[in-house]
């Protein structure tokens, strides 16, 4: 029992079993907000009253965060425990808090309640959850491994965490398919979000040169990558203020565009020491963008 000390507890005297306290930092409910967001960006685009489908909305937020977030987190922690014991060996498996399999069964285990509540909620549902697991899965698995390339890695997660999570929104509130305006808001989102991926990989820069791990900061320099991110979720977003403006939206437009406007202070900032200001420009520009999400979000909604 005394050997178990830091793992956890052990079980029958044999096996370490990992306090719970431990298995809820392996699922970083810090993470949850950013689909969870999504998620209720998509609710607000249906244009539906909450009302009408509070259950529904209940199982939807409960699938976008805890269950299909924080199983992602599972599964990237456990096939990435030789990177994260070189850049943050304090996590839950490098430092032995989640011991043996654990982090492994969590991830499977989470798999397949995310597909049960799916399943119970909608088919359209069902097939969304299915491909960001999938997703989740062939990021950080051995092979395809889509982490290891600074294109498909950030794209798939921009994809999966603003994309689908949004989808998933939308569609538990209408119970099918979402409507068109709401598809082209919800990819460019999407492909916005590939800058702020690129961004998220500053902090790992050295153990991913390590390991192999071929981020955009790895291989074209911190510089060049804060570039390339900030072009990346510009550009999408003055899209988003076009078609906003198109479909007789003037003022979400005007905002969102304002919004853009400040980003593009805050990357001039972020420019001058990458690196340094990736995790201030989270905190300003980030935010301002996911800001433009909901206002888009909002104004559509009003057309349904």
């Amino acid at each position: 029992m005394a050997g178990a000390g830091e793992a956890g507890i052990t079980l029958l005297g044999r096996r370490p079993v990992p306090r719970p306290r431990d298995i809820l930092a392996l699922l970083k409910p810090v993470t949850w907000f950013p689909p969870m967001w999504a998620f209720m960006c998509g609710v607000v685009s249906s244009g539906v009253p909450l009302a009408e489908r509070w259950p529904f909305l209940l199982a939807g937020m409960l699938l976008a965060g805890p269950l299909v977030c924080g199983t992602s987190q599972a599964i990237n922690d456990w096939f990435d425990r030789e990177v994260d014991a070189i850049n943050e060996p304090d996590r839950p498996i490098p430092s032995g808090r989640v011991p043996g399999r654990w982090g492994l069964g969590v991830a499977l285990a989470g798999s397949l309640l995310s597909l049960a509540v799916a399943a119970a909620i909608a088919p359209v549902v069902l097939a969304a959850t299915c491909l960001g697991l999938l997703l989740a899965w062939i990021y950080s698995t051995p092979w395809p491994r889509l982490k290891a390339s600074g294109l498909w890695g950030p794209a798939a997660c921009g994809f999966a965490y603003e994309g689908l999570t949004w989808f998933t929104g939308a569609a538990v509130m209408v119970g099918g398919m979402p409507d068109s305006k709401v598809l082209a808001l919800l990819l460019l989102f999407s492909l916005g979000a590939h800058g702020i991926m690129v961004l998220n990989d500053f902090k790992a820069i050295e153990g991913d040169r390590r390991m192999g791990i071929r981020s955009l900061p790895v291989t074209l320099g911190p510089v060049a990558a804060a570039r390339v991110a900030c072009v990346t979720m510009a550009v999408p977003q003055l899209a988003v203020v076009a078609l906003l403006a198109a479909w007789g939206l003037g003022v979400h437009a005007g905002i969102v565009g304002l919004g853009v406007v400040l980003q593009l202070a805050f990357m001039r900032r972020l420019l001058a020491d990458p690196a340094g200001r990736a995790p201030w420009y989270n905190a300003t520009g980030v935010m301002t963008y996911v800001l433009g999400m909901l206002v888009a979000a909002v104004g559509v909604g009003s057309l349904a």
